[in-house]
């Protein structure tokens, strides 16, 4: 059961933005610089809107927060008012799906990164990873869709 009220909880609910966020893409962004990954730009007006782009390369970042989109590892549905939540993370989730399959059929290499694993080595490891190959892939010209 809820320990506030419907009002104060609706005040909360309505101040989360999905932009600037401490736990997700501030935290991402303090990591990839601390990791030396530069170049990226954020919010680029691509499909999705990924929180971080290396447009040159075609690679979307996206860090999805834990409870919006439906971690079952960290957050469980809200005990009121289950339908509405279930209904909302799960088009959550098929919207990322969605965005993620269009924007690979573009050439666009997505990583999507939960709230949950921001500040593991395997997650900087992965990005890592994913700016090398495409950094070579462009450098080479094996990739003539990549502008």
């Amino acid at each position: 059961m809820d320990n506030i009220s419907k009002e104060a909880r609706s005040r909360t609910m309505a101040s989360v933005h999905s932009r600037g966020n401490r736990t997700t893409e501030v935290a991402m962004g303090k990591i990839l610089w601390m990791a030396g990954l530069r170049g990226y730009r954020k919010h680029w007006a691509v499909l999705g809107r990924p929180d971080f782009a290396w447009p040159r390369l075609k690679i979307a970042l996206f860090v999805d927060g834990c409870f919006w989109h439906g971690c079952s590892r960290c957050r469980g549905l809200p005990q009121t008012n289950k339908r509405f939540w279930k209904n909302k993370i799960e088009k959550n989730r098929d919207r990322d799906r969605g965005v993620s399959r269009r924007l690979r059929r573009a050439g666009w290499s997505v990583i999507r990164v939960r709230e949950c694993t921001v500040e593991l080595e395997s997650t900087v490891r992965r990005i890592n990873r994913a700016v090398s190959i495409r950094r070579k892939e462009v450098a080479s010209g094996s990739r003539s869709h990549i502008t």
